[in-house]
């Protein structure tokens, strides 16, 4: 007898497309998750040969070595993701579907699979991966009011923000139990307005979090590019990415990194690259060793502090030319 994994990033593009597919499909299954940079997920997998897999937001490149070893013992997988995928390859019980365009998610890659029956899901999960010119306008096109779609857009960037973190002991939710609440709907407004205590925790946590992070100076900035450094504190690790996304929006002809300070002294990076030109910041992560990512989006985990300068002139270098 077959037994299902659900295996998916903690924020909330692959918490709306796990959403997606279990309405669709309900399966009861093993939920494997975490922090949104803990991406090497598929390295927990303890597998017997019957289960079958379903990844959800996770770098396959990151993956490929585990993807084999899974499959090498019997298992099939179906693999839904939108980051690079230079080790991509074809097996008979490997289904995959991967789109790069910047102008995409993997919730909106569903959206495709299921032909629009839980769109409100995946326009929830665009807007929490900063693509929110084109949730706007799906939005619109698919009847929802300005008013619904606001609702949306702060919602997607909750659950996106829940997801940061240096640890699980960061977040407000872990994603698993994150996506148990959101699960049970079929439509995202139902469940801001039947949990409506979770949503309010999330966007209490967010509004106070970014209220901290407009006090940080830019630690450099010029006609195209801007670098922030924030402090050690629990507030900084988690709004970081969501933070990036907001100045990103400010300001679509910049370029945006911001590191922040880590226990071993280390940097955790979040890039954006300018929203007017959406390419590099995947060329710029994964110059450095822990960094990985999309052409409008990417971080380093741990950037040492010796390659800091390194990493400014580098990232300076790839967004100089407007």
């Amino acid at each position: 007898m077959t037994s299902y994994i659900d295996v998916f990033n903690g924020d909330a593009d692959g918490l709306c497309s796990l959403v997606q597919l279990r309405q669709v499909n309900p399966q009861a299954s093993q939920l494997i998750t975490g922090i949104k940079r803990d991406i090497k997920l598929l390295s927990q997998l303890q597998v017997q040969g019957n289960e079958h897999i379903t990844v959800l937001d996770v770098s396959f490149d990151k993956n490929a070595n585990e993807v084999k070893r899974i499959l090498d013992h019997g298992c099939s997988i179906t693999y839904v993701d939108h980051h690079q995928a230079n080790d991509l390859f074809e097996h008979p019980h490997l289904q995959t579907n991967i789109d790069l365009s910047a102008d995409t998610c993997t919730s909106l890659i569903i959206d495709q699979q299921l032909n629009g029956q839980f769109r409100a899901w995946a326009i929830t999960a665009a807007f929490g991966d900063n693509l929110t010119t084109r949730a706007y306008q799906l939005g619109t096109e698919s009847g929802f009011s300005n008013s619904e779609l606001d609702l949306l857009n702060k919602l997607g960037v909750c659950l996106n923000y829940n997801g940061y973190g240096a640890s699980l002991d960061d977040l407000f939710f872990h994603p698993a139990s994150l996506y148990k609440k959101l699960q049970p709907f079929s439509n995202p407004l139902d469940f801001i307005q039947q949990d409506d205590e979770t949503f309010k925790i999330l966007l209490n946590g967010y509004q106070q979090d970014m209220s901290q992070a407009k006090q940080c100076a830019p630690l450099q900035s010029t006609s195209t590019s801007e670098v922030i450094v924030f402090p050690n504190q629990k507030w900084a690790r988690r709004v970081g990415g969501v933070y990036a996304n907001e100045l990103a929006n400010k300001a679509p002809d910049k370029a945006h990194a911001i590191l922040t300070e880590q226990v071993d002294g280390c940097y955790l990076v979040s890039i954006r690259a300018p929203l007017n030109r959406k390419y590099g910041a995947d060329e710029v992560a994964s110059q450095f060793q822990t960094g990985g990512g999309r052409k409008a989006a990417a971080g380093i985990n741990s950037l040492p502090q010796q390659e800091v300068d390194n990493f400014i002139q580098i990232f300076e270098q790839q967004f100089c030319k407007k």
